[in-house]
């Protein structure tokens, strides 16, 4: 049987309310900032997983950015029309695909990545050490429950 909460409604729908509005709120902050560089969240996704790398092949760039393959190619598709990132053969494997940065995605990653996550900042360190890390575990912890 569900818990409930106070109002007769269940405790997990409590929780996924709760999770969804904070993804929203997060969203809501997230996403003028990054559209102020011209950039989608989503390309902004894509830029800053491969900031700082060789490049990867489309399979994990898509695992590390949850972002649908078919999605993800027309994002690429986008960002290398902007000259921001550039495709090549896989030296290791021939039917693979890598999407590495270019000289001018790296520059915008350099620019974007670190005055983005200064914008994050602000908002998450007002929560106190103590509260910060208890949510980190606890949204472990419901991550672990999926997995």
């Amino acid at each position: 049987m569900a818990q409930e909460t106070g109002r007769g409604k269940p405790r997990y729908m409590q929780l996924l309310r709760e999770l969804v509005e904070a993804y929203q709120a997060f969203e809501a902050y997230s996403a003028p900032h990054i559209k102020s560089w011209g950039l989608t969240p989503a390309q902004f996704d894509v830029l800053a997983t491969l900031g700082n790398t060789e490049g990867m092949t489309f399979r994990e760039l898509g695992h590390r950015t949850l972002i649908y393959k078919t999605t993800l190619t027309s994002i690429v598709d986008r960002l290398q029309e902007h000259g921001l990132v550039e495709r090549h053969p896989s030296p290791r494997d021939r039917r693979s695909t890598i999407a590495a940065l270019t000289d001018k995605g790296d520059a915008l990653f350099q620019e974007v990545f670190p005055e983005h996550t200064e914008h994050l900042r602000k908002r998450l360190e007002q929560l106190p050490p103590d509260e910060m890390d208890e949510a980190i575990a606890a949204l472990r912890r419901v991550r672990n429950v999926f997995q």
